[in-house]
């Protein structure tokens, strides 16, 4: 990244278009693999006939470059705004083997587009969910995606004919891989955009030499074409198979969401020259069209879709994060899936070629995970849920936990480490969230008129909690900061009404180290968390007094969060105080 860890490119700026295409067909050839071979092996193993197999594999090829492209774009609630690749999902294998084999595409079809439904209604409330779906969850998803994926990719390195010499496999794996490190460590910052695409056409070349490309493959595959329409339609006779596998479709489809979740904000992480808080507006909008592909997949008769954090390492690699790669990446998937010979280039890559290049990816992968896990800080109990939780889910993923149970359960939805880990993370994350105690809260309308009542409630407040005159100085401080600070954007109104009608909810609870107070209000542009980070940064008289509510805030607050959805902006604030006696009083 250009040496100082920040994009070249944003997310929001154009690239040249070469670049811009080279790396879309650079993602487009190292990610396309998947919507090809995840259906291939699921129809073949629940024995479906060869018809439903080509529709399968052309429709979620179709349907990953359409919706790759819409996740690029931020259209009202639709698209993320950022670099991310749908593909099919690799949780889902299990269960559509069973779907199809113990009952028909059809049946397929229907689960498919029950969970598209739910993942729907995620999105829509998905702040409703925000204590349960938290960085340290979303961390350890990433962080088990390399776990579920290294195994294949590993045994990618050693694929060969038996007939080649016993070092090609490692010799060409080892050179792709050595390519791919030189370049990014060693190389000029505008080489080190093409260190991966380097690394896998050495290799490739390297692998013809040994013979171990196919041009076979390449030379009998047609040039344009698509397979007959074989859309299976839907299975409504609601049978025993459909309802023990509908609970599995619906965990597995929130484990997909986490996904999602987790796979925009690392994007977000790597996106922006300046570090930003999460916008939880463009999540929703990447789980929209998380369901929006897997309603497709269901109408099309293929297996589900899931959002891929791929671009994060590739983004670390180049330094461009421009989502116009995305858009470039999409409509290259929906040309190959009408053109079986340039998707037959592709497949001709040898495994231990794309093995090395994937092996530094979800190596870089994990690492982003760490660093998700970690946003916030780190303590003890935040250790112990990605901590369980990432190893339970490495366990379950290789099968040395109750085998004999997780087998049989639900489908053996537990065998997968994302599903298994992330399902723990939840649980935990759960549980601990039992232990709040409940809030206090009150409601008034937003403007500056509530700022009486807001005084009088956390007085009363911090009088049941039993701190001294300190803390409860400290509290109606941060309150009426916190306020002005929220009125800001709506400063040019003269009166005291309530800016557009707006309603405000306080809810204020204890913890270990104080007072925790939550501002819900209806959204606006304005994030209170960034404009703190940009303090200073102006220097203009007007900034400097605007900025007045702001630095009293970061002085009197000892952590300071706004998560923006579409429907609320919620604001949590950390008043921390120091037991002392009876009481607690202000930590210096």
């Amino acid at each position: 990244m250009s040496g100082t860890g920040q994009p070249r490119y944003q997310a929001d700026e154009r690239a040249p278009a070469a670049l811009t295409i080279g790396l879309g067909v650079q993602l487009a050839v190292t990610t396309v693999a998947v919507p090809i071979l995840i259906p291939t092996a699921i129809m073949r193993i629940a024995g479906a006939p060869d018809s439903t197999l080509l529709w399968a594999v052309f429709a979620a090829v179709a349907i990953s470059g359409v919706t790759t492209m819409l996740q690029a774009v931020r259209f009202g609630r639709i698209g993320g705004g950022h670099m991310l690749v749908m593909g099919s999902s690799t949780a889902f294998i299990g269960l559509s083997i069973t779907a199809v084999a113990e009952g028909s595409p059809a049946m397929l079809s229907t689960l498919v587009v029950i969970a598209a439904l739910f993942q729907f209604l995620l999105s829509s409330r998905l702040a409703l969910f925000r204590r349960v779906l938290t960085p340290a969850v979303s961390g350890t998803v990433i962080m088990l995606v390399p776990v579920t994926v290294m195994p294949i990719v590993f045994r990618m390195l050693n694929e060969a004919p038996d007939d080649s010499p016993a070092h090609a496999a490692p010799l060409i794996a080892t050179v792709t891989i050595l390519v791919i490190l030189g370049i990014s460590l060693k190389g000029t910052p505008g080489l080190r955009l093409w260190a991966p695409v380097i690394g896998v056409v050495i290799g490739a070349a390297l692998a013809a030499f040994f013979g171990l490309y196919d041009l076979n493959l390449v030379a009998a595959a047609p040039w344009l074409g698509m397979p007959d329409f074989q859309a299976p339609g839907f299975d409504f006779g609601f049978g025993p198979v459909f309802w023990s596998l509908l609970p599995a479709f619906l965990l597995t489809a929130m484990i997909g969401t986490i996904r999602a979740i987790s796979s925009n904000v690392a994007l977000q992480r790597v996106s922006w020259r300046r570090q930003r808080p999460p916008d939880f507006r463009a999540v929703q909008g990447t789980v929209t069209v998380d369901g929006l592909s897997n309603l497709l997949c269901g109408i099309a008769g293929t297996v589900p879709n899931t959002t891929y954090s791929v671009a994060a390492p590739l983004v670390e690699i180049t330094g461009v994060a421009a989502r116009a790669v995305a858009i470039a990446t999409g409509a290259i998937f929906l040309a190959l899936a009408f053109m079986p010979k340039a998707v037959a280039v592709v497949l001709a890559i040898p495994g231990p070629v794309v093995g090395a290049y994937l092996t530094v990816l979800t190596a870089l992968l994990f690492i982003i995970g760490i660093g998700l896990s970690m946003q916030g800080g780190m303590d003890y109990r935040k250790g112990i849920v990605i901590g369980v939780s990432f190893w339970l889910g490495v366990g379950f993923h290789n099968g040395v936990i109750f085998p004999e149970f997780v087998a049989g359960f639900a489908g053996g939805i537990l065998g997968n480490g994302i599903t298994s880990g992330g399902l723990v993370a939840i649980l935990m994350t759960l549980f601990m969230d039992l232990r709040r105690s409940r809030p206090s809260r009150m409601e008034a309308a937003f403007g500056p008129a509530a700022l009486p009542e807001i005084r009088e409630f956390l007085a009363a407040f911090a009088s049941r909690s039993g701190w001294d005159g300190a803390m409860a100085d400290r509290l109606d401080a941060v309150g009426e900061e916190a306020l002005l600070t929220l009125l800001r954007p709506d400063e040019d109104q003269d009166d005291d009404a309530p800016p557009q009608g707006r309603r405000l909810r306080l809810d204020a609870s204890r913890n270990e180290s104080g007072a925790v107070l939550e501002f819900v209000i209806a959204p606006h542009e304005y994030n209170v968390q960034e404009q703190l980070a940009l303090i200073g940064e102006q220097d203009d008289a007007a900034t400097i007094e605007q900025e007045i509510s702001l630095r009293l805030l970061r002085h009197l607050a000892s952590s300071v969060h706004h998560q923006q959805y579409h429907d609320l902006d919620i604001v949590t604030i950390q008043v921390k105080g120091k037991r002392c006696g009876g009481g607690t009083r202000l930590s210096a």
